[in-house]
């Protein structure tokens, strides 16, 4: 695929799960949940390869706080795509959210998860 620069490398990831459609759920390689059982972050599986996608920032409360409840738009954060395995230079920490607060999730850990075959990861 060759050196994408960080926007370059999102953009592409936006795509990738943009093509999986309504079907996304289909595609999950790791759920990431915090020690209270929020929903963290999930990577998937797509064309160029695994996609991490979370939401920073403030979020609405509610059913374990998956992101896709209805709950209007108001609050709901910023969805943060990119492609897990970045670029040789890629900072390691990607940025996620939950009813918690901030976290900050190691790709490097994310991808041993995901190679050891684990469904879920919990963050402390």
């Amino acid at each position: 695929m060759g050196y994408l620069s960080p926007s370059e490398r999102r953009r592409l990831a936006v795509k990738a799960i943009d093509a999986l459609g309504a079907g996304r759920r289909d595609h999950v390689l790791l759920r990431v949940r915090c020690s209270d059982s929020h929903h963290v972050a999930t990577v998937y599986q797509t064309e160029p390869g695994p996609v991490f996608v979370s939401v920073v920032g403030q979020r609405p409360h509610g059913n374990r706080d998956f992101v896709d409840v209805a709950h209007g738009t108001q609050g709901r954060g910023i969805e943060y795509v990119d492609l897990l395995d970045g670029a040789p230079h890629a900072d390691d920490e990607l940025p996620a959210h939950c009813e918690c607060g901030a976290h900050s999730l190691s790709r490097r850990e994310l991808r041993q998860a995901i190679d050891s075959a684990q469904r879920t990861f919990l963050i402390p």
